[in-house]
């Protein structure tokens, strides 16, 4: 008679989603979005323009495409959880030691290299990777529900952040962020994430019944494998899918498309205060940016899992072609409304977005060098985020407005759009490995 293994009622991976997406939260509230609410308050304390401003933004993300391909490589060889830590560790010393800046050197030091590597470690593709080892089936739901998390920031912690600028000043809002990391991340990534996919551990993905009980590895791992292969998931090594038009099209739609959102996280408040709007009702407008892009995240995923893999890149180039509609329409029509209008289109699009491409890439390419893969990729997009913001730093500091960058950005979001459905799934490699060949 065959056994089988009971398991919880919750699913491990499902604390998996839990403790990333808390460390998002927080990571993200800070980096991504906190960064617009404090931007001013910085700038002006300490005598800097809004192009070097931008400029240590743009030193995380630079430091990003570097460590990218190392950090991918790092996590499928040996997991996600001690690099998840280190990168804690680095964000609340660096949020703690904001408190102590005075210099631009300082300024870049911390926020730009500290605190960009430490998030660049933390809160995505580590995360990610350890996410989608644990599903496969279900990976677009728990992928969106972690991005849900990432979306909350702004919604949460990024008028905390405004409020702690109004009533005392930014120096107390960054170590608050740094205590908070560290109290809160550090405990939830200890007991929460595996280094390992579930196989290593007697389970199989989604909480999937295990056919026959056994404590032998390989057979697990087989098991695994055999399961993710009924959903047509197929291995590649990183040197396979550097191989495939679909990893190289892939890079390109994604840049064209990173010059908006690095660029919509850091300027922001400021585009809205100048155009005489409370910094407490501008941290608002862009909460309510970033709160359309929380369900469509979920749904996101939703309809993801739901829909064929050839599919997926249609879908995508729906949602970025719903960012180029919104800023087109504040553009034709330049009203506090229609500004309303952008960033409900917007955030509904980039939300979206940002859970299917993590998924499209699983999907076409596998778990095992997913990281890899994953991680040389960014190291080719990662330019473009670090050009956008002091690109658009500059058009205000030379204009007096953001308008030309706004213009730039609709247009290379509509032309993203155009390519995404030209982006087929791949080929399945002439040979598939074994488990642990990654490269």
């Amino acid at each position: 008679m065959i056994k089988r293994r009971r398991f919880p009622k919750i699913f491990f991976g499902w604390w998996t989603v839990l403790a990333c997406g808390v460390v998002a939260l927080i990571g993200h509230g800070y980096n991504a979005y906190g960064i617009s609410a404090l931007f001013k308050p910085i700038s002006t304390e300490l005598d800097f323009n809004r192009t070097v401003t931008s400029v240590a933004s743009s030193i995380g993300r630079l430091e990003g495409g570097f460590e990218a391909p190392l950090t991918g490589w790092i996590t499928d060889k040996y997991g996600p959880r001690w690099i998840i830590i280190f990168g804690i560790c680095l964000i609340s010393t660096s949020l703690i030691l904001m408190n102590w800046i005075n210099t631009l050197w300082q300024y870049y030091l911390v926020w730009g290299i500290m605190l960009g590597t430490g998030c660049n470690i933390a809160l995505t593709l580590p995360g990610d990777v350890a996410i989608s080892n644990w599903f496969v089936r279900k990976r677009g739901l728990a992928l969106s529900i972690k991005w849900v998390f990432s979306g909350l920031s702004g919604v949460l912690v990024l008028p905390l952040i405004a409020l702690m600028i109004k009533y005392q000043d930014w120096r107390t809002a960054c170590v608050a962020g740094g205590i908070a990391m560290a109290v809160i991340g550090l405990p939830l990534t200890l007991l929460f994430v595996k280094q390992r996919r579930p196989e290593y551990y007697g389970m199989l993905p989604d909480g999937a019944t295990v056919e026959e009980e056994t404590v032998d590895t390989e057979q697990m791992i087989d098991q695994g494998a055999e399961y993710a292969a009924e959903f047509g998931e197929i291995e590649f090594t990183a040197r396979q899918a550097m191989r495939t038009p679909a990893y190289w099209l892939m890079i390109l739609v994604q840049a064209i498309h990173g010059l908006v959102a690095p660029v919509m996280s850091i300027h922001c408040i400021p585009f809205l205060t100048d155009r005489g709007i409370d910094p407490l009702v501008a941290a608002g407008m862009m909460a309510i940016m970033l709160t359309a892009s929380i369900p469509a995240r979920f749904v996101g995923g939703f309809i993801a899992d739901r829909i064929s893999t050839g599919n997926l890149r249609f879908l995508m180039g729906v949602v970025y072609f719903l960012q180029a509609i919104g800023i087109t329409i504040f553009l034709l029509n330049q009203t506090v409304a229609m500004i309303y209008v952008w960033f409900i289109l917007y955030g509904i699009g980039h939300g979206a977005s940002l859970t299917i491409n993590n998924l499209m890439r699983a999907r076409y390419f596998g778990r095992k060098a997913l990281g890899s893969i994953r991680g040389s990729s960014m190291m080719f997009m990662t330019p473009v985020g670090v050009v956008a913001p002091i690109y658009a730093g500059w058009v205000y500091d030379t204009t007096g407005n953001y308008l030309n960058a706004f213009i730039l950005f609709a247009g290379l979001l509509a032309l993203s759009a155009a390519i995404f459905p030209f982006v087929k799934p791949p080929k399945p490699p002439a040979k598939v490995t074994d488990i642990r060949q990654i490269l």
